[in-house]
């Protein structure tokens, strides 16, 4: 019986390191475009968030803890926070209006010349959005940080 120390992943590899810096933005993109898509077809924030959060563990792997902690500029424990305040904040103006909670309300307003529609649907997605990023993310950074 042979006593093997578990490998690291290898942070300095060319190859991951500019994938990963290429494809943050465009994930990032695509993952507001399933955001915002997915209000009226297959998307929304749960899909979104997993995508976000696929781009930056990826540019973890890459560039290590510290290097994304940079990147982020706020901890992944407050995205939450915030994704969680944002879904209770979308069901309360149901219920100002209507008196009852989780009741979807839209705004329409001119933009220039364009029509620009909100619900209360986009600020829970939104919400959704932010609270997977963030859960993923915490879970993530951890268990990389407890490796090290």
């Amino acid at each position: 019986m042979t006593d093997k120390k578990p490998q690291t992943i290898k942070s300095n590899t060319v190859v991951l390191h500019t994938a990963a810096t290429f494809l943050l933005p465009l994930q990032f993109l695509f993952s507001v475009f399933l955001l915002l898509r997915g209000h009226d077809e297959p998307g929304g924030g749960f899909i979104a968030g997993l995508v976000a959060s696929g781009a930056i563990v990826l540019y973890l792997f890459a560039n290590g803890v510290s290097a994304t902690r940079k990147l982020m500029r706020i901890k992944p424990q407050d995205l939450l926070g915030l994704g969680l305040v944002m879904c209770l904040a979308s069901t309360l103006p149901g219920f100002f209006v209507n008196g009852e909670f989780m009741t979807a309300l839209w705004w329409e307003f001119m933009l220039g010349e364009s029509e620009v529609k909100l619900s209360t649907v986009l600020i829970f997605d939104i919400g959704v959005y932010l609270g997977v990023v963030g859960t993923i993310l915490t879970i993530v950074v951890s268990l990389t940080e407890a490796e090290e």
